[in-house]
């Protein structure tokens, strides 16, 4: 659905996804694809992208069960604005399995 949109947005959440968690880290993103993703519905992907600091800056910086493990907590009716603060193409930098 990413590719769809030419890397540029991520697709509408599902209803029973009120939020997107976007994380900081690569390493963490590893971990939530790889250790959670696989078994839950076999592929996780890691991407990267760039978001605008003046669109971000409105969300706090969460962490979820560890100080590694850090995120945003972004609504899903916001999720628009989201994408069009994302600057440049989202890009793929792992997959599992």
């Amino acid at each position: 659905m990413i590719e769809a949109t030419g890397m540029r947005a991520f697709p509408p959440r599902l209803p029973e996804q009120p939020i997107f968690y976007p994380v900081l880290t690569e390493d963490y993103a590893v971990k939530i694809a790889r250790d959670w993703n696989v078994p839950a519905s076999g592929s996780g992907h890691v991407l990267r992208f760039q978001v605008r600091r003046e669109f971000i800056d409105r969300y706090e910086v969460r962490e979820a069960g560890g100080r590694d493990h850090l995120e945003y907590w972004i609504p899903s009716e916001d999720l628009d604005d989201f994408n069009a603060a994302i600057v440049g193409a989202i890009v793929l930098v792992k997959s599992f399995p």
